[in-house]
């Protein structure tokens, strides 16, 4: 039933190991780009407020297929803006990280707000009659708060982005979603152990790291 397999014409642990990559990577720069966005959500600039808010409700609400095709087609091909690569598995891989982030940003802004709403008020209006500015307010005071009351909601926008990371396939980045999409053409009797096998390859991915944010979240939990 597995003899597919092992005939080494499909590199499976590679195309995962695209898949952890574009979620590493994509973590990162949404978990940045996220703390930016809130930054501009609670900032009392007018201007940046407006930003932050009309960016995260327009993405959000956008289809991830739509944003990382836009990437490519807008981007790649229409602008030349290929991030510094210059083949085309590593533009695709960059440009769908860029994507990536771009809407995952998103869903980590609302979390990390949704954070900064359980730190007491108080607190930052302490911090700003001793003469601290909003950033320092923001970036000592409420943020490191935020993110230890964020554990759970990030757990779960992480898991979420290792399942959307299957979107890269769209503009053929070699990552699982892609292999599984060859290995259905190829071996139509063996469709179910196909879909298993890959099925449990996200398993694998997604629930250690449910268990140990979770985990995580119990240690740090800011206790009131």
């Amino acid at each position: 039933m597995f003899d597919f397999l092992d005939s080494g014409q499909y590199d499976l642990l590679g195309a995962f190991w695209v898949t952890v990559q574009l979620t590493l990577y994509s973590a990162i720069g949404s978990l940045i780009w996220g703390t930016l966005l809130v930054g501009m959500r609670v900032s009392p600039v007018p201007l940046m407020r407006s930003f932050g808010t009309g960016y995260v409700n327009v993405v959000r609400n956008t289809p991830l297929t739509i944003i990382v095709i836009g990437c490519s087609l807008g981007l790649s091909q229409t602008l030349g803006i290929n991030l510094g690569a210059d083949n085309f598995k590593d533009i695709g891989f960059r440009l769908a990280v860029l994507g990536l982030t771009a809407y995952t940003g998103t869903f980590v802004c609302e979390a990390l707000r949704s954070g900064i709403n359980t730190v007491p008020v108080g607190q930052a209006e302490a911090a700003r009659a001793l003469g601290l500015s909003f950033t320092q307010v923001l970036r000592l005071i409420v943020l490191p708060q935020a993110f230890r009351s964020a554990v759970t909601p990030l757990a779960n926008v992480l898991i979420a982005l290792t399942k959307n990371t299957t979107v890269a396939a769209a503009i053929g980045v070699g990552e699982a979603a892609l292999l599984m999409k060859e290995m259905v053409e190829n071996e139509a009797q063996a469709l179910f152990t196909v879909f298993g096998v890959f099925a449990f390859g996200f398993i694998v991915l997604t629930l250690p790291t449910g268990l140990l944010l979770g985990w995580v979240s119990k240690r740090v939990a800011v206790k009131r």
